[in-house]
């Protein structure tokens, strides 16, 4: 079965809690919005910016049956259905696919450790086992397991496997995935630190899979428009060079401590982090809001900083 690639910003959103550490799903609502109506093409919900390992797996059910009736536009809603074994990321996927998701974000499994070809294999069975589009996450930083592009450009072969997102820093394996024209859409992600959003994009990569858009989604889709003429690659490196403080910013503390600090401190829904993970210190978070402003992104996206709430 063939399926639509995706072009643009794919936004990691993160989950909002109300103050008793419940999911706020009206929170969920506003997200969604603000992500449609500035450009987005398609959101990740419950992926490690959506502090998925922490959980449950009723939690889980619970968002991906609300979240889907949220729909509607053309932005596209996938899901984070990893697990921690191919039966349980299975069974995720399917629940996603049954509830109408449009996709699916698959990472090796955490604290495993499993040999790369097992990890293969645990990405296959799953696509094997649905008809829903999916995209790998190759986050060895995160998960350890570390694809190389042989594996990779394998994976793409199935036909449900649409989307690459590399988070590496090599960027001669994004040019070798790239060079071998698979049917895949490849990103990255937007970390500076990596690297990788500069020769993704001059390569032709598809956009990028950021959680940055959570706080600029309309200057971050921008940056992840894939490139069609020379003007456009002055654009991006313009947009690029803009956003670099804030892109920094968000990569200030592991995901997504640094981002959802900063939400809560505009007046974006976000809540409180699940502990272990506490709220990034006032003085940072101070100097994120400093950021906004100067980038002129509170008063386009009519955003009132409440600072005191970020320390909550």
């Amino acid at each position: 079965m063939a399926h639509d690639l995706i072009a643009g910003s794919f936004v990691a959103i993160v989950t909002p809690f109300n103050r008793d550490g419940s999911v706020d799903f009206e929170g969920f609502r506003t997200i969604l919005d603000f992500q449609e109506r500035n450009g987005s093409v398609a959101v990740l919900i419950m992926g490690s910016t959506g502090e998925v390992s922490m959980l449950s797996l009723e939690e889980r059910h619970e968002i991906i049956r609300q979240t889907v009736k949220m729909k509607k536009g053309k932005m596209q809603l996938w899901y984070g259905c990893s697990g921690n074994s191919t039966d349980s990321a299975i069974k995720m996927t399917q629940f996603a696919e049954k509830e109408g998701a449009d996709g699916a974000i698959l990472a090796a499994p955490s604290y495993i450790c499993a040999p790369e070809e097992d990890i293969v294999e645990y990405f296959l069975d799953i696509a094997n086992a649905v008809k829903l589009p999916l995209g790998i996450y190759n986050n060895p930083p995160r998960v350890k397991s570390d694809l190389n592009t042989e594996q990779l450009l394998r994976l793409f072969e199935h036909p449900n496997v649409i989307v690459h997102k590399e988070s590496t820093t090599r960027v001669g394996q994004v040019a070798q995935v790239l060079k071998a024209k698979p049917n895949v859409s490849v990103m990255c992600c937007d970390s500076p630190n990596l690297g990788l959003v500069v020769p993704t994009m001059s390569l032709g990569g598809h956009g990028t899979a950021n959680m940055s858009g959570n706080l600029a989604p309309g200057e971050i889709a921008t940056m992840s428009t894939p490139w069609k003429t020379p003007a456009q690659s002055e654009v991006f490196r313009d947009t690029y060079l803009k956003m670099l403080p804030l892109l920094h910013y968000c990569y200030s503390a592991i995901n997504p401590v640094a981002v959802k600090s900063l939400m809560q401190a505009v007046g974006l829904p976000s809540g409180p982090l699940r502990k272990p993970l506490k709220p990034h210190n006032p003085q940072a978070v101070a100097k994120g809001v400093q950021i906004m402003k100067d980038l002129g992104l509170l008063d386009k996206y009519g955003l009132k900083p409440t600072l005191a709430s970020a320390a909550e």
